[in-house]
């Protein structure tokens, strides 16, 4: 895969493979984990995908794909169907573009991308153990969905790492990234009125937002059994805990938190 692309072909695919597609307007992009024989595993919401609870939601909707009206007979799942899901192929994409997820990228490429939610710097398990934990979430889910909290994203890189730190997402970084990073670089208007300065150091705190956030980088990380993972988020003794904001405006990452 290219640098400014992670596109491939169906015939590339294998199992286990991290795969995307772009909706409308590139706004966001729903992911999964390839099986085999065209099924993929994902986690979704009703079939939209997406679900903030807040008016972000008419926008995040209307970036989805279209939904047909005539259910897959190959798809073991009606469309209306959420939480983890198995689908063929045609119904992930939706019309889309294939794109494969890639890992244990070197910094200065996971900086060159800078869209959100396409690499990290975390290693991937072997195959199997990825399909074990797609096939095991299918069967026991994923809990509730989010697309800022828990969503697909995090859902298919878990099941490549293992590590869990639910919340900020690369692509969910993306979303709010360049809006904050603005936020944050406006004081130094203080110190340069030049706008290519301004852009520059805009740029510079959300690659370091990006860089921070992505779950290769957080120190409080770990590796999560998948059989202890959906005991604990059924009984309630794993959840994310939202910190309080402080006062610099600045988001510090939920903690996962276990009893």
């Amino acid at each position: 895969m290219g640098l400014l692309s992670n596109r491939v072909t169906r015939e590339s695919l294998k199992p286990g493979d991290h795969i995307y597609s772009w909706r409308t307007a590139y706004i966001y992009a729903h992911h999964g984990i390839y099986v085999s024989d065209d099924k993929v595993i994902h986690f979704t919401r009703r079939g939209q995908e997406v679900g903030t609870g807040t008016a972000l939601d008419l926008l995040l909707i209307s970036s989805g794909p279209a939904k047909s009206r005539e259910s897959c007979p190959t798809c073991m799942a009606p469309q209306e169907e959420h939480g983890v899901i198995s689908s063929c192929l045609n119904c992930f994409l939706a019309g889309g573009v294939l794109y494969r997820f890639e890992y244990a990228v070197t910094p200065a490429l996971f900086l060159a991308k800078a869209r959100g939610g396409t690499c990290t710097l975390a290693v991937s398990d072997s195959d199997d153990i990825v399909i074990h934990r797609a096939k095991y979430l299918l069967e026991n889910g994923f809990g509730c969905y989010n697309v800022f909290k828990k969503n697909c994203e995090d859902f298919a890189i878990y099941c490549k790492t293992g590590l869990l730190e639910i919340g900020q997402s690369g692509q969910a970084v993306s979303i709010i990234g360049g809006p904050l990073a603005a936020a944050l670089s406006s004081p130094l208007r203080m110190v340069t009125t030049n706008v290519y300065g301004m852009a520059a150091t805009a740029v510079g705190v959300y690659c370091a937002s990006r860089y921070m956030a992505d779950i290769g980088m957080r120190p409080n990380a770990v590796k999560v059994p998948v059989e202890q993972l959906t005991t604990r988020l059924a009984t309630g003794l794993l959840q994310v805990v939202e910190p309080q904001i402080p006062t610099n405006i600045s988001r510090q990452s939920p903690q996962l938190v276990t009893q």
